[in-house]
C-alpha cells in the first residue's frame, strides 16, 4: 500500500470514531480542488490581486496532484453514482478519492466495506468509477 493511501485510510478510520465528525460533510479531493481553483480564478480576475498563503498554495498543489476527476461534470457524475449506493459518507469519500481497482483493494483500504457488499457488486461500483475517470476530457 503506498504512503498516500495509508495516510488517507488512517485519517478515515480516525474520523469514523470521532463523534465530532458524525454530522460533518465529506468532499472528494477533486471537489476541494475545484473550490480552490474557483477561488484562485476569482482572485486573478479581481482588480487587486491578493497573494495566497503558503497553506493555500500547498493545498492547491496537493489537490491538483491527487484529484481523480478533472472536470465539474465528471466530479458531479462520480458523486451522484456513489450516492446511489448504500455507502456511509466516509466510504463514499474514500472510494472517490482512492479509486481502488479491485474489490479486495477497496476492502483492504476501507475495512467497513467488508461484509456489506458482495465482491461482484463492489466490482461494478469500482468499474463504473473507473469508466467515469477514463472518459474525462
Amino acid at each position: 500500500m503506498n504512503v498516500v493511501k495509508y495516510l488517507i485510510l488512517s485519517n478515515i478510520i480516525w474520523f469514523l470514531f470521532v463523534p465530532e465528525f458524525e454530522n460533518a460533510e465529506t468532499l472528494l479531493i477533486s471537489e476541494v480542488h475545484m473550490l480552490l481553483d474557483h477561488r484562485k480564478r476569482q482572485n486573478e480576475s479581481a482588480d487587486e490581486e491578493q497573494e495566497f498563503s503558503e497553506v493555500f498554495m500547498k493545498t492547491y498543489a496537493y489537490t491538483d496532484s491527487f484529484r481523480k476527476f478533472k472536470n465539474k461534470e465528471t466530479i458531479m457524475s462520480a458523486r451522484s453514482l456513489l450516492m446511489q449506493k448504500k455507502l456511509h459518507k466516509f466510504e463514499l469519500a474514500a472510494l472517490g478519492n482512492l479509486c481502488p481497482e479491485a474489490p479486495e483493494e477497496a476492502k483492504a483500504l476501507i475495512p467497513s466495506l467488508e461484509g456489506r457488499f458482495e465482491d461482484e457488486e463492489l466490482r461494478q461500483i469500482l468499474d463504473d468509477i473507473g469508466t467515469k475517470r477514463s472518459l474525462q476530457y
